[in-house]
């Protein structure tokens, strides 16, 4: 009858399939926002520049890599003065939340309960509408043996254990930002590990332990809240009996149809065969590392009464451990200043990496072998339309000296000192493992005459190498399209007669500038590709700025397959005799 009921009332309040259900394509534009990006080009157009940085900053919140996009808006706050930019598309829950936390952290309780509360009744009711959308026809790759003809039981066992996995991750899809995969860890449990220390600032203790208690249904053995929500029962005694104070009912619901959904799920997959991991979703790792982000820990040592505890909760654990200060290994090279000296975490800035005469040697075979848009999915100016930039793998160098084309002795220079770069990175930053090429590139940045004038661009936008930096979010987010394999960066500079084109490092916010490199010949900057290092570079206003770009892998799986083609070129060369460099340069022990 309801299926019926369903049919009878679609097409005449909806109109005919084709109008209300789209192709997976139209879903996939929408949840990307493109259309925002027609939007910006449409209102630029009707010289609506206000709604034109709207729609970019929309689009741009689930795009954060686009850098036109961001080249766009930075374009729209300087010639449209102050913007005050809208997410057309933001989540309230996911606003109020943040709103919340900003409030806390100035120590505005009462705004900040406001807000929290209000993000809470959102959540819930988001989360009533995402387990209400998962009832209609489900995809999932892992599920993709469905196109066999099922009998009866079997498809729906299939279609319901489908639905039950999108119900269940709800919890993910509400607790991630527009554009990202990620969800911000432990999110629901933190709003109300916010509220219980908040209410507790206010002198509300009933809702303090409430909240306490709440907190405690997802992590029962948080000693920082059970510490705190002993304290607000001490607080109550002699007022009231605190064992009536329950945990919030909103929370408990959920929690437990969370644990029934996951039970059904494991027993699902070992009943019809599949493999099934139970998510960690609410990662206790989630807070925010400064000294608000942890509202837990009451202590009653203060002669004034209970206090916010300023102790950090411990970052995850990284997969290896950060070193620096190894050997350099080639007596030549120059060190010049290491993390400390540069305001950050893995870096090292070192002079005399190659000698002048290399230097305008692969200057030469730069300007034989490049071509306009290479490296760069065939775009002349991927990164500002004033530029234009050309580049060249060591396989095309060492093809074309090959083919006679160029040298071949400055063909295998290219190949000699990216090797050399390599060892030294993996020597200088004491790896335990191998350090393997990801991907290099020999790369020109040409300033385009004439469109110089007033340029208020970056020659290349802040940027981290392996993640998708997220600046009014303060995070790095290490998911596709970002190259998240990649563990270390170094740039080798070949040139210094242009102007402009100063490497710069920054913080989070992409905007307050850490260290500034001015390039020149054979000075090479290395450090980790991680959300530690964000870096960009400013605009070449004159001549033309060479360098190597070098990514670096922990992971052989993403061995750069062109660096393989190119090992067994050179070893084919070496065998045949067919002038191996004279310009190889063999390492020292030590210095």
């Amino acid at each position: 009858r309801r299926a019926g009921c369903l049919r009878r009332c679609e097409e005449p309040r909806l109109g005919a399939a084709s109008r209300h259900r789209a192709a997976e394509e139209v879903r996939a534009d929408f949840q990307r926002r493109v259309p925002y990006s027609y939007l910006q080009r449409a209102y630029i157009q009707l010289n609506k520049l206000e709604e034109a940085a709207n729609a970019a900053h929309t689009f741009f919140m689930a795009n954060p890599e686009h850098m036109e996009i961001q080249q766009d808006i930075e374009n729209y706050k300087s010639s449209a003065g102050k913007v005050s930019l809208i997410d057309q598309e933001a989540r309230q829950h996911m606003e109020d939340y943040s709103a919340g936390v900003r409030h806390y952290d100035k120590e505005e309780y009462e705004l900040a309960i406001d807000f929290l509360e209000r993000a809470l009744k959102g959540y819930y009711s988001e989360d009533e509408d995402c387990q209400i959308m998962c009832e209609g026809p489900q995809r999932f790759e892992e599920h993709e043996y469905l196109e066999y003809k099922a009998g009866l039981y079997e498809a729906i066992a299939d279609h319901y254990m489908q639905v039950l996995a999108c119900k269940h991750d709800c919890v993910r899809e509400l607790a991630t930002r527009s554009g990202r995969i990620s969800p911000i860890e432990n999110f629901l449990p933190l709003h109300y590990d916010y509220l219980q220390f908040a209410y507790y600032r206010v002198g509300d203790y009933v809702k303090a332990l409430e909240c306490a208690k709440s907190y405690l249904l997802f992590h029962p053995d948080d000693e920082d809240v059970l510490e705190n929500a002993g304290y607000y029962e001490s607080l109550l005694e002699g007022m009231m009996d605190p064992g009536t104070i329950k945990p919030r009912k909103d929370a408990k619901m959920l929690l437990r149809r969370h644990k029934l959904e996951a039970h059904l799920l494991q027993v699902a997959a070992a009943g019809l065969g599949y493999t099934y991991t139970e998510p960690n979703y609410w990662n206790r790792y989630g807070a925010r590392q400064d000294e608000h982000s942890v509202p837990s820990s009451v202590s009653s040592e203060s002669e004034d009464g209970p206090r916010l505890s300023l102790a950090k909760k411990p970052m995850p654990k990284l997969d290896r451990e950060l070193k620096e200060g190894g050997p350099l290994l080639y007596s030549d090279v120059k060190f010049v200043y290491n993390s400390q000296q540069l305001n950050g975490t893995q870096r090292v800035l070192l002079d005399n990496v190659i000698s002048e005469e290399q230097c305008r040697e692969l200057h030469r075979v730069a300007n034989g072998i490049m071509l306009a848009g290479d490296g760069y999915r065939g775009k002349t100016s991927p990164h500002t339309p004033n530029e234009r930039f050309e580049g060249a793998t060591v396989l095309k160098a060492l093809k074309y000296g090959y083919e006679g084309r160029v040298p071949l002795k400055s063909a295998r220079l290219f190949y000699d000192i990216s090797e050399k770069a390599r060892r030294i990175v993996e020597s200088y930053f004491m790896l335990n493992s191998t350090l393997y090429f990801s991907y290099t590139h020999l790369v020109c940045r040409t300033a385009l005459s004439g469109q110089q004038e007033r340029r208020n661009d970056l020659s290349h936008p802040i940027h981290a190498d392996n993640c998708l930096l997220d600046p009014e979010a303060n995070e790095c987010w290490k998911e596709p399209p970002a190259y998240t394999f990649r563990d270390y960066s170094a740039l080798l500079y070949v040139n210094a007669d242009f102007e402009g084109g100063e490497f710069i490092f920054t913080e989070m916010d992409a905007k307050t500038v850490t260290a500034s490199i001015k390039p020149k010949c054979g000075r090479m900057i290395s450090f980790s590709s991680g959300g530690e290092n964000p870096h960009g570079v400013k605009a070449v206003t004159k001549g033309q700025r060479c360098a190597v770009a070098l990514w670096f892998t922990l992971d052989p799986l993403y061995r750069e397959l062109e660096r393989i083609q190119a090992d067994e070129v050179i070893a084919m060369l070496d065998q045949e005799h067919l002038g191996p460099s004279e310009m190889i340069i063999n390492p020292k022990d030590e210095l």
